[in-house]
């Protein structure tokens, strides 16, 4: 019998934890597989902060190293610095880079620091049991906005891309989602395109990618990716900001 698919090398065999449904599983397969296709896996350095993207250290099968919560840009430009060789990424959620790690993105994408940014948007704080993030919709109801987001009261979402998108040092930036199967394979070549620019030297390479939170939405995974697609994609629209042209 022909094998028409095998595990990732850059995948570990681990079982994964996260909850069913979850986009975190889709988006560091699809991650492998560009690390794979492009034989970088041994020297890849991945950063993980704190969220449930910390816990990617456990199924990437190389080099990944923690950060404080936020802090994945400032060790992540340490370590492209002094190893400039090495394919370096960061995997942060939103409640990571877009709230306590905001400085740390705005700068680190200002000085054009030449690694990639793989930024997981689903609108809510995942590990912590679904309080409210900086990215959460107006009327979206969380475990600290039982009510729904009220902008009055709590601010406005953060679109975090439209942000980036004034900044030079942010050469190639997109939001992909993975809300279908045409999303899912856009996110795949956003995510290799980012890293191969990062090999061109070219400054900081940034993918916004929209997943789904089935656990802290109170959703099936079928009406998650529906409600991506319906509803989040609204606020956040799929888009390439900055291209730097067919590098495929």
């Amino acid at each position: 019998m022909k094998a028409v698919y095998q595990k990732p090398e850059s995948l570990t065999s681990e079982t994964t934890i996260y909850c069913p449904g979850c986009g975190h599983g889709i988006i560091q397969k699809l991650i492998a597989e560009v690390i794979d296709e492009l034989g970088v896996r041994e020297r890849t350095i991945g950063i993980a902060p704190v969220g449930c993207a910390v816990l990617s250290y456990n199924y990437f099968n190389f080099d990944v190293t923690e950060a404080a919560h936020g802090r994945a840009p400032a060790v992540a430009t340490a370590i492209k610095r002094l190893l400039p060789s090495r394919i370096v990424f960061t995997y942060q959620g939103d409640g990571d880079l877009a709230a306590i790690g905001t400085a740390e993105i705005i700068h680190a994408a200002a000085r054009g620091e030449n690694f990639s940014v793989f930024f997981i948007n689903n609108a809510v704080y995942g590990m912590t049991k679904g309080q409210m993030a900086p990215t959460t919709l107006e009327g979206q109801i969380t475990t600290t906005t039982p009510g729904g987001r009220n902008p009055q009261i709590h601010g406005f979402p953060i679109r975090v891309c439209e942000l980036l998108s004034s900044l030079d040092g942010v050469t190639y930036l997109e939001r992909t989602t993975t809300s279908s199967i045409q999303g899912i394979i856009s996110t795949k070549k956003a995510i290799k395109k980012a890293i191969l620019w990062q090999m061109q030297q070219k400054g900081m390479s940034f993918v916004e990618i929209l997943a789904s939170c089935p656990t802290n939405w109170k959703k099936s995974p079928a009406d998650s990716m529906k409600w991506i697609k319906e509803t989040l994609e609204k606020y956040y629209p799929v888009k390439v900001f900055k291209d730097p042209g067919n590098i495929l």
